[in-house]
C-alpha cells in the first residue's frame, strides 16, 4: 500500500534517469539537469536546469519528468521547476576575453530580406525567455535596429566604456547611435574593422547568454571583421523563396563556411500571404528556403509568412513578437529562435562536453 512505502532519493533519480533530454538523447540525471531534489514524505519537488530558457521542449520535458516520478510507489504530488544554465559554446574570445556564452550572426546574401527583423525579433525573444542577451547591429552602412528597438540614443558614459542601450531586456550597441540621422558612411575595409572591433571591447556588455550580431548584406569586409574579431558559435541564413534571393544566400552561406563558422541553418522570410478568404498567396514563390538547406546540407529552420505587423512594429519600435506576440508571423519567429537556441545548446554541449550544473536553494 501506498501509505507504508518510502519515498527514497534513490528511487526518484532512477525514475528521472529513463527521462531522456530529446536534443542531447542522454538522461537527465546523467547531464546533471536534476537539482534541488526534496522528498517530505509522500511529496517530491526538484528542479530541471536546462540548457536554454527558450528551450522548444521545456514542456515536454517538464511533463515526461513529472510523470516519471508521479509513477512512483508512494509518491502522492510532484512540483517541478524549470531553471537554466546556458552552456558555453567553448571558444575562447581571443584577446578581446568577452563574457560572452555564444555569439550569433544573421546573414543574408542581399539586402531587403529581413534579416534584420530576425535579429531583432530573436534577440527579443531570447530575452523574454529570461536569458542575457546583447545584439550587435554590425550593418554598418545601414543601421536600421536602434529604430526596430524604438531606440535613439545610448545612456550617459559613467566608466571607461560606452553603457549599450537596453530595450525589451536587450543590450543593445549600433553605428546608429553614432551618427546624424541621413549621414551616409563612406568606410573602407580598414574602418570597418576598427569601428566592429570598439563595438566590442568599447562596451560594457556585461555577461551574455548570447550575442545576436545582425550582418551587412552580402558577403563583404564586415562579416570577415566580426570573424577574426569575435569567434562565433554560428551562423544563420535568412532568405526569401524567390530563386534570386536564393542564389545570393547561398553566397552567404558558403561565406561562412570559408570562415569555419558552423551553420546552424536557413530561415525562410516572406514565405507566404494569409489572405482573408483562408488561402495563401505564394508572393515570392515557394519551398526556396527549404530546398537550399537541402542542397547545402544544413537545417531549415522555419518559415515566416508576411504580415503589415512587422513593418507597423519596426517603424514604431515594437518588435512584431512584442507588439503582437500571439500573431501568426510572431509564432513563428518564436519557434525559429527557440529552434535554433537548442542548436546553439547542441553544439555547445558537443564542442565544450559541457555538463551543465547549476546549485540551487
Amino acid at each position: 500500500m501506498s501509505e507504508f512505502t518510502i519515498v527514497t532519493e534513490q528511487a526518484v533519480l532512477a525514475a528521472l534517469g529513463k527521462v531522456q533530454e530529446p536534443e542531447l538523447h542522454k538522461d537527465l540525471v546523467t547531464l546533471n539537469m536534476i537539482r534541488d531534489l526534496r522528498i517530505d514524505g509522500d511529496q517530491v519537488s526538484f528542479t530541471v536546469v536546462l540548457t536554454t530558457p527558450a528551450c522548444p521542449l521545456r514542456g515536454r520535458i517538464e511533463n515526461e519528468a513529472r510523470s516519471a516520478v508521479q509513477a512512483l510507489p508512494g509518491v502522492s504530488s510532484v512540483t517541478v521547476k524549470l531553471d537554466a544554465n546556458v552552456p558555453s559554446d567553448g571558444r575562447a574570445r581571443g584577446l578581446l576575453q568577452l563574457p560572452i556564452r555564444n555569439a550569433v550572426a544573421i546573414a543574408s546574401g542581399k539586402g531587403g530580406v529581413g534579416k534584420s527583423t530576425v535579429a531583432v525579433n530573436m534577440a527579443v525573444v531570447l530575452a523574454q525567455s529570461g536569458a542575457r542577451v546583447g545584439l550587435l547591429d554590425a550593418d554598418i552602412y545601414g543601421p536600421n535596429v536602434p529604430t526596430m528597438m524604438g531606440l535613439d540614443r545610448l545612456p550617459p558614459v559613467q566608466g571607461e566604456k560606452l553603457l549599450p542601450g537596453e530595450a525589451f531586456g536587450v543590450k543593445l550597441m549600433s553605428i546608429g547611435f553614432m551618427v546624424k540621422p541621413n549621414q551616409p558612411l563612406i568606410w573602407r575595409g580598414p574602418m570597418l574593422h576598427s569601428a566592429i572591433r570598439q563595438f566590442l571591447t568599447d562596451v560594457d556588455w556585461g555577461e551574455l547568454d548570447y550575442l545576436i550580431v545582425d550582418l551587412p548584406p552580402g558577403t563583404g569586409d564586415a562579416a570577415l571583421s566580426l570573424a577574426q574579431s569575435l569567434p562565433l558559435s554560428g551562423g544563420v541564413i535568412v532568405t526569401l523563396p524567390q530563386q534570386v534571393s536564393l542564389e545570393d544566400a547561398r553566397r552567404g552561406l558558403e561565406m561562412f563556411r570559408q570562415l569555419d563558422v558552423p551553420i546552424f541553418g536557413v530561415v525562410e522570410n516572406m514565405s507566404y500571404l494569409d489572405l482573408p478568404d483562408g488561402s495563401r498567396l505564394d508572393i515570392f514563390g515557394t519551398g526556396g528556403g527549404e530546398r537550399l538547406a537541402q542542397q547545402a546540407g544544413v537545417p531549415f529552420l522555419g518559415a515566416i509568412p508576411m504580415d503589415p505587423a512587422v513593418r507597423e512594429g519596426g517603424d514604431l519600435g515594437q518588435p512584431v513578437t512584442i507588439s503582437k506576440p500571439k500573431s501568426p508571423v510572431a509564432i513563428a519567429l518564436s519557434e525559429i529562435t527557440e529552434n535554433i537556441a537548442a542548436r546553439i545548446s547542441v553544439a555547445a554541449v558537443q564542442q565544450s562536453n559541457f555538463i551543465p550544473i547549476n546549485i540551487i536553494g
